[in-house]
């Protein structure tokens, strides 16, 4: 009993290590260690027992580091842990011969399954990527070449690398791997080239990006809207140096009939004309065509009242902003999901203003390196991110929405720019670095001269190819290999 318990808690042990690698905690070399232990535990074991070892990888790498769920929906977060994220892990340990081609399959496994947690279910749930512990480590340039894809599989190819320079005592290879990661975070840093300001002689956009302060757990649909709205209005009162736009985050505005036509619009424009800058707003309201739907955009309110240009949320949070499969979900989850959904915006991520082409990721969308890459090719010079933490429990997302903020303008060679109600703000450099960050429920005004940026980078211009096409080919060379040892095998 024992010999059969002790592995299966060694791999709970690894998913931990890997979680704890992770923001809020950040001790990133645990992720190279917990990839590590888990190839140590594939060894030798039949296809059944990899799969459980793998399952509880997965445990301990996701149940501490999705908590912040078990808020928003108990039933939610035990169906995606146990039935989802778990599951999948357990069919990457599956799919790992238990010979040494293991080392070559598990980071070719891992790169299929975080690329699949990007896009599927419903849309992908990009949260806990392994890429992530590295927002704040080493491997971060990496990001330039490959996006979070290349990052992860550099750390799940270092983490085999140490076990077979600690269980095998063999260093031609792992020194092989180190030598080749540090090839490419060099790549990576000297890919930077591609990317400079623009001509002409605003090469740069002064931001505030406005976060109103206030408790964390706020939510935009109750009888705190006023409140938040008038957080947001007097930080923006105490702007008193030029800038060129003002950035308030997703859902500081909540109204119920068309926003054009609200008083709080005149305000914003009064404190847009005092500063002579368009003020770009988060707006929530109902949507005219569905009463069972409501708008979720970022606008643009010049200095003289009028609207401009808009982006409306297209990347909606499941469970959060709308139910799929209502009809199934709604008997089970009852009160806990939203009553009502988001409806899908459509149109590109870029938003024109006066003070330059923006990138718009609005909130969740910034997990996924795909709507970046969208505003950015259509025009995007700097990339800003108004998003809403105030409703989650803990500060597990808002962390990791920072080191994704990091991945993000490392791929696009961009600065980024994060505001939300109760934080994290939060200003980037295009090496990923926080210049300028907020604390929880301050009340908060981040400036900064911002570049305005042109030209790609290869992330930017291949997206997760360059991660895919690596690990399709040590798939294909695993299989191939595994084909040519079963047809040497006598007949019996």
């Amino acid at each position: 009993m024992k010999q059969r318990l002790l592995p299966l808690l060694l791999g709970l042990l690894a998913g931990m290590m890997i979680c704890a690698s992770l923001p809020p905690w950040g001790w990133w070399p645990l992720a190279i260690a917990g990839i590590a232990l888990w190839a140590a535990l594939l060894s030798n074991q039949a296809g059944l027992q990899r799969y459980l070892l793998s399952w509880m990888v997965g445990l301990g790498w996701f149940a501490p580091s999705v908590l912040w769920m078990w808020k928003l929906s108990p039933a939610g977060y035990l169906g995606g842990l146990l039935l989802g994220w778990t599951t999948m892990v357990g069919l990457v340990g599956l799919s790992v011969p238990a010979n040494r081609w293991r080392l070559l399959m598990l980071p070719a496994s891992v790169v299929v399954f975080e690329w699949f947690h990007c896009h599927a279910p419903f849309g992908g749930v990009p949260l806990s990527l392994l890429s992530m512990s590295q927002g704040r480590g080493p491997l971060l340039p990496i990001a330039r070449l490959g996006g979070g894809l290349l990052v992860s599989a550099a750390v799940a190819s270092l983490g085999c690398a140490l076990y077979v320079a600690v269980a095998e005592r063999r260093w031609k290879e792992p020194v092989a791997v180190l030598l080749g990661c540090a090839v490419l975070v060099g790549a990576g840093v000297a890919s930077l080239s591609l990317v400079h300001p623009i001509d002409g002689a605003d090469k740069t956009m002064r931001i505030a990006a406005v976060q109103g302060g206030g408790k964390q757990g706020t939510l935009f649909d109750s009888e705190q809207v006023p409140e938040v709205f008038n957080a947001h209005l007097r930080a923006t009162q105490t702007i008193k140096e030029p800038v060129d736009l003002v950035i308030w985050p997703e859902n500081a505005i909540n109204v119920a009939g068309p926003f054009s036509d609200d008083a709080w619009k005149d305000q914003i424009a009064a404190e847009a004309a005092r500063l002579n800058a368009p003020i770009l707003a988060g707006v929530v309201e109902d949507d005219p065509n569905d009463p069972n739907q409501f708008l979720n955009y970022s606008v643009v309110i010049a200095p003289n009242g009028e609207l401009g240009d808009r982006f409306d949320k297209e990347r909606r949070v499941p469970f959060g902003e709308y139910v799929p499969l209502r009809w199934l979900f709604e008997p089970l989850g009852g009160s806990s999901l939203p009553p009502r959904d988001a409806a899908p915006g459509a149109g590109p991520s870029m938003v024109e203003t006066p003070a330059g082409p923006i990138a718009v990721a609005i909130s969740w969308e910034i997990f996924f390196a795909r709507r970046i890459r969208e505003g950015v090719r259509l025009g995007g010079e700097v990339v800003v991110n108004p998003t809403n933490g105030s409703s989650y429990w803990l500060t597990q997302v808002q962390t990791q929405q920072l080191a994704t903020s990091a991945f993000r303008a490392v791929e696009s060679g961009r600065w980024l720019v994060q505001t939300s109600p109760t934080g994290f703000s939060a200003v980037f450099d295009d090496t990923g670095k926080i210049l300028q960050r907020s604390n929880i429920s301050e009340p908060r005004v981040l400036i900064a001269n911002v570049p305005r940026m042109t030209g790609t980078t290869p992330a930017q211009a291949l997206g997760d190819v360059p991660a895919l096409f690596l690990a399709g080919i040590a798939i294909a060379f695993a299989g191939s290999h595994r084909i040519r040892s079963r047809s040497k095998k006598p007949a019996t």
